[in-house]
């Protein structure tokens, strides 16, 4: 569930589910171990057999897809915004990503420790980092940008 300490928030998988609105088998992380609202966000997946990526990219060499990678990350890193007052089980979206790097592949029984975090945070919009890592070696990274629509009205003009 939800533990707080000095701002730092632990949430369990059942916890994340509380926070944001991606269910499996798209919620691609297990825990956040270490948010911090509006700042950053670390966490992790367990890759097994039973990911439904594997039995179809690719067979006779499954890996986790690259894009699921990037969602991962951006899956954490939604959290920052997510535990921030009043923005709990609201919609997040990704809109732009950037420097997508992918380093190694990532298989069946690695975990995946993923850390994000925020360069800023404007009227709804966030500029965001995160990097993935499989036994302590860059598995992917990227920069990239989310919404909160919700936010997003507060700010739209309305016509004459």
């Amino acid at each position: 569930m939800l533990k707080m300490s000095n701002r730092i928030i632990s949430l369990d998988k059942n916890g994340i589910l509380e926070y944001q609105m991606n269910r499996d088998p798209y919620l691609l992380i297990d825990a956040a171990d270490e948010v911090v609202p509006g700042v950053s966000a670390k966490g992790y997946k367990y890759l097994s057999d039973d990911d439904w990526f594997f039995k179809v990219h690719f067979p006779g060499d499954p890996n986790m897809p690259g894009l699921l990678q990037i969602e991962a990350l951006v899956q954490m890193c939604a959290l920052c915004v997510l535990t921030l007052p009043g923005n709990k089980g609201k919609i997040v979206y990704l809109t732009a990503a950037n420097n997508l790097k992918f380093k190694r592949k990532i298989v069946s029984g690695d975990t995946l420790y993923i850390e994000t975090g925020i360069f800023s945070w404007k009227r709804g919009i966030g500029k965001c980092w995160g990097a993935g890592k499989v036994d302590e070696e860059v598995a992917c990274s990227a920069e990239f940008t989310i919404v909160l629509p919700d936010e997003l009205k507060a700010y739209k003009l309305s016509s004459p």
